[in-house]
């Protein structure tokens, strides 16, 4: 992984967190070894910098009614603050991240790391690898795609006589203008006849005057006749050109999905989740108060473990002491209980506190589909108003001119009478050439009469050719939106598949890798298979993805069996559990969301291999800090920066 150049130093500033009551330090980018014993805090202070990234680790100084960790980094100040409020702890501030479950889980490697204990304690690993990947979400989004693709489809079939249509909407058009051509020869022909018998008549005409008026009115009645044809042209345009706009606003009205909102209930919900939310951050914050100080019990830092183990002549590390016939004084009843029994009951803990922790980060996530509901459903509406008050405006002014049409077109009518009652009245006035002169003229009218009937049926034609050829346009993006709808339908089948596939290759590549760098001898190969596996889920027996960890040693001789985790020791299992989790920290890529990855509790390694491994790990993340012994730091490369902790130290800046 390629990391930037440009990035600058973190720092870290610490109050009442844990058992630090003040610490600055600043972490340059690479690797940060945290060097001193046991019980100095090094924890407390990984635990503050998980807070600063926002996970609910931390947990307030006992003696203080206030605690806080600052994160600068990149020009930017990232803060938590633990407040004791009425007895409880509650959590305030604005966190490197918003959601920390994939960050706990992969890049946060401390001894209670879920996914270095699923190694350990044999887990379902493939459960721990899949946890940041909302399936159920996979699956609905699997479902709307296959409806849509289905609505789509149907769309297509409504469609597909489109080329039938096609062809006989453009034999009608050819028709129509053929018949155009030939009215408008007829016309012209006409037309040049009765110029040539104007000429032949105009010798002949008796009852001048009468006949001058009828000719007069006649002449006028054809003037007013053409000029209304005019108008109606004009206005047949114009209602064609209404319709298209009007079709566009139509179409844009029938895409429109209504984001249906109950906003009293959407609002009511909010305020609920909110509620929910905030009684959620006490609980997990007081549950993490009680594992914090119980794992500070266990870990021999608060001081409860039966005198009898202090007093002990014996020189075995307090850690063997621990692990033989170690009893411990209840700090809630006063008797002595077993440190397993503890133990027990702090998992359990553990447990109700990552249950509170899902429930509310699936609370985030329906507060934020519900607000950006709110949001679009008022956004949406505003429009679709808008665009129907310009359709509304539309449909007015064509219902307008389409009144006007219809006038026109009875003015039309009565001035097509009109014309021919006046010929009548002129052919009685003259002879047999000014008769011959108004048929001739009644000939042409009704040319031109049938001229405009044959154009109002041609532009209904086009009209007919156009809307086909808009769905046309239509069923090429329905066809390409189905190829889309069928590759996003694919993608989403795969998704969670390649992710499995992704995590048993990147665990197998990295396990081989670091093998090879640790020199574990008796080991010849540790690889993950991915398994398909009946399953019982409640009354009834499911197939289910699992991964099964195979460990592979070879003896003095040469033979090679295979092996379980229990009989694989303590360094080894550690080992295996951390390239689980880098496996993890790869797969999901949460170097892109969080540049730290920390590293506690090594102590089972030896310092050589811990210098291996660390030096392997640092490739990956922007800020690696791994706390150790002094011991175990001094195997290290000497250029890595260090910070030293002690119990003088705990109030001092680095």
């Amino acid at each position: 992984m390629s990391k930037s150049e440009a990035v600058q130093h973190a720092n870290v500033r610490i109050r009442n967190i844990g058992g630090i009551d003040s610490r600055d330090v600043s972490l340059a980018p690479g690797v940060t070894v945290l060097t001193g014993r046991n019980a100095t805090n090094r924890t407390s202070f990984l635990r503050a910098l998980m807070a600063s990234c926002g996970s609910d680790a931390a947990s307030l100084k006992g003696d203080a009614d206030e605690g806080s960790v600052e994160l600068e980094l990149d020009g930017r100040t990232f803060t938590r603050v633990l407040t004791r409020v009425n007895g409880r702890v509650e959590t305030s501030g604005t966190p490197y991240l918003r959601e920390t479950t994939t960050a706990d889980q992969f890049a946060f490697l401390l001894s209670s790391n879920e996914a270095r204990q699923a190694v350990i304690t044999t887990h379902d690993l493939h459960d721990v690898i899949m946890t940041p990947v909302d399936t159920d979400a996979i699956e609905a989004e699997i479902d709307r795609l296959q409806t849509e693709r289905k609505q789509t489809e149907r769309k297509l079939d409504e469609l597909s006589s489109l080329e039938s249509d096609q062809r006989s909407l453009a034999a009608r058009q050819s028709e129509l203008e053929t018949k155009i051509s030939d009215l408008e020869t007829e016309r012209d022909e006409l037309a040049a006849r009765i110029d040539d018998e104007d000429q032949t008549v105009e010798d002949q005409r008796e009852n001048q005057d009468e006949l001058d008026n009828a000719l007069g009115d006649l002449q006028d009645a054809r003037s007013e006749l053409e000029t209304v044809r005019f108008r109606l042209k004009s206005e047949r345009e114009s209602v064609e050109s209404l319709r298209e706009e009007r079709s566009d606003l139509e179409d844009e009205l029938d895409s429109f999905e209504a984001a249906e909102v109950d906003r009293e209930s959407v609002s009511a919900r909010v305020d609920q989740i909110r509620t929910e939310i905030e009684e959620l951050n006490t609980t997990i914050a007081d549950l993490q108060t009680v594992v914090q100080y119980t794992e500070d019990v266990l870990d021999g830092k608060a001081g409860l473990i039966e005198d009898s183990l202090a007093s002990s002549s014996d020189e075995r590390a307090l850690t063997d002491q621990l692990l033989s016939t170690e009893t411990i004084t209840c700090w809630t009843c006063g008797s002595d209980v077993a440190a397993e029994q503890i133990e027990e009951t702090t998992n359990r803990l553990r447990g109700v506190r990552d249950e509170r922790r899902e429930r509310r980060t699936s609370l985030r996530g329906e507060l934020d589909d519900l607000e950006n509901d709110l949001r679009a459903a008022e956004k949406s509406q505003m429009h679709h108003r808008n665009v129907q008050r310009k359709l509304d405006r539309l449909e007015d002014e064509l219902e307008s001119r389409t009144e006007q049409i219809a006038s026109l077109t009875s003015d039309r009518e009565e001035l097509t009478e009109r014309v021919e009652a006046l010929e009548t009245e002129a052919s009685e006035l003259r002879g047999q050439a000014e008769s011959d002169l108004i048929e001739l003229h009644k000939e042409l009218n009704e040319v031109e009469f049938s001229l405009d009937r044959a154009r109002d049926d041609l532009a209904s034609v086009n009209d007919d050719l156009d809307a086909v050829d808009e769905q046309f346009d239509e069923r090429a993006e329905l066809r390409d939106h189905r190829e889309q709808l069928t590759e996003d339908l694919e993608a989403a089948r795969t998704r969670i598949q390649s992710l499995t596939n992704a995590a048993v290759e990147a665990f197998n590549e990295e396990m081989e890798t670091v093998l090879d760098l640790l020199g574990y001898g008796n080991i010849e190969r540790v690889w993950l298979e991915q398994v398909e596996q009946h399953v019982r889920e409640g009354r009834r027996k499911v197939m289910k993805t699992q991964f099964e960890l195979h460990i592979v040693r070879e003896t003095d001789s040469g033979t090679v069996y295979e092996d379980t985790i229990d009989h694989l020791s303590e360094s080894e299992r550690e080992v295996i559990g951390l390239v689980f989790a880098l496996a993890g920290y790869l797969v999901h890529e949460v170097y892109e969301d969080v540049p730290f990855m920390l590293l506690d509790s090594l102590e089972a390694i030896d310092s050589e291999r811990i210098s291996a491994l660390i030096d392997h790990f640092k490739q990956y993340p922007t800020f690696l800090v791994a706390a150790l012994l002094p011991e175990d730091a001094q195997a290290l490369d000497a250029a890595y920066d260090r910070v030293e902790w002690g119990d003088d130290l705990n109030s001092s800046a680095a």
